[in-house]
């Protein structure tokens, strides 16, 4: 209750909209859906014009736990909560593709992130800003990496991921396996070419 929030509708279908009007919820009702980098977007420039000092991108579909979000603050300078942090060693697809992303990620910056596609993440406010007002970022972890080169820096702390509530997973395994080749890609040769948007 101490914390404030925004429930970002990314266009959807369903009755998520209606039922944040009747129980008077806070929220960004987008006309269109914009996918998970505009969505993200929104919630970020929400935060930088309500001038939040810090902004935390936490999932609706009941895996993102609240009570981790404390000791995300305490550690703050940017925290990126990992699931695998102290955890019991997973063999699954999610969890291989992961291992090589932070290969990869290690590879290029030189930073080891132990859970480099957890969507519970918390950013300051210089990263907020950055988000709010660069239109070429996405949560995604080639992001995480370009931003590294850059000079963020990142710290992980553990928390645990409940199962999921509602909906369903995107990332079906064909599409899983895609994106997974398309993050790579990004990394290690993309990244190397991008440039940095001042201002």
């Amino acid at each position: 209750p101490e914390l404030d929030y925004v429930v970002v509708n990314d266009g959807s279908s369903d009755r998520t909209a209606q039922i944040c009007r009747e129980r008077g919820f806070n929220l960004l009702d987008l006309p269109v859906n914009l996918g998970l980098a505009g969505c993200f977007q929104a919630g970020m420039k929400y935060a930088y014009y309500k001038g939040y000092r810090y902004a935390i991108q936490f999932d609706g579909d009941g895996q993102h736990r609240p009570e981790f979000i404390a000791s995300m603050a305490e550690k703050m300078e940017e925290g990126i909560g990992s699931r695998f942090v102290d955890s019991k060693k997973d063999h699954s697809m999610r969890m291989i593709g992961s291992r090589l992303i932070t290969a990869a990620i290690r590879l290029t910056t030189g930073v080891m992130v132990t859970d480099p596609t957890s969507g519970m993440r918390m950013f300051n406010r210089e990263m907020i800003r950055e988000f709010a007002l660069n239109i070429n970022y996405g949560p995604e972890p080639d992001t995480v990496s370009y931003l590294l080169k850059q000079g963020a820096k990142i710290a992980e702390v553990p928390v645990r991921i409940a199962e999921r509530a509602g909906g369903e997973s995107y990332l079906k395994p064909v599409v899983a396996v895609r994106y997974m080749a398309r993050i790579l890609i990004s990394i290690l040769l993309i990244q190397n070419f991008r440039k940095r948007r001042k201002g």
